[in-house]
């Protein structure tokens, strides 16, 4: 009986832990340089799929399929450019961390920038609203009435 309890908490513990396997990858690269650069294109390459994570985060099959196309792209003797050019190619400047500065990426750059420069001006003018209102509050009347009460 005892037996029996213990194969099926093996056999639930098997079956538990078979979907909870990690998929991991594994390449040979030809030179040090080859795996630098494959290390540093996954680092700096957006996964479309997931929210704002690179390629080397991703568990993705989309990420993946990238990561693979990287390390043949490496391996027939492609440059880290040629790869980029490719990627943004397919994909779009999205793909990119960093996109590069031009007319259709201008609004990823500078909207943050605009929207600190708004929100500047909403503040000041409503600390300077403020500082006209108390100033408007106390006018000679109540200046003259409150010196009265002051004097007696």
């Amino acid at each position: 009986m005892k037996t029996l309890k213990i194969t099926l908490l093996i056999a639930i513990a098997l079956l538990v832990t078979n979907q909870a396997q990690a998929r991991f990858e594994t390449h040979d690269f030809a030179t040090p340089q080859m795996e630098k650069d494959y290390n540093v294109l996954v680092q700096e390459l957006r996964c479309l799929v997931c929210q704002n994570q690179n390629l080397a985060d991703s568990n993705a099959e989309l990420a993946q399929d990238m990561r693979l196309r990287v390390y043949k792209m490496l391996s027939e003797g492609n440059s880290k450019d040629e790869i980029v050019d490719f990627m943004v190619l397919r994909y779009g400047d999205f793909v990119m961390y960093r996109p590069p500065v031009k007319k259709s990426t201008l609004v990823l750059w500078y909207s943050p920038l605009i929207f600190f420069a708004v929100a500047a001006i909403v503040v000041v003018s409503y600390l300077r609203r403020q500082k006209k209102e108390v100033e408007e509050v106390v006018d000679e009347q109540q200046q003259k009435k409150a010196r009265s009460l002051l004097d007696d």
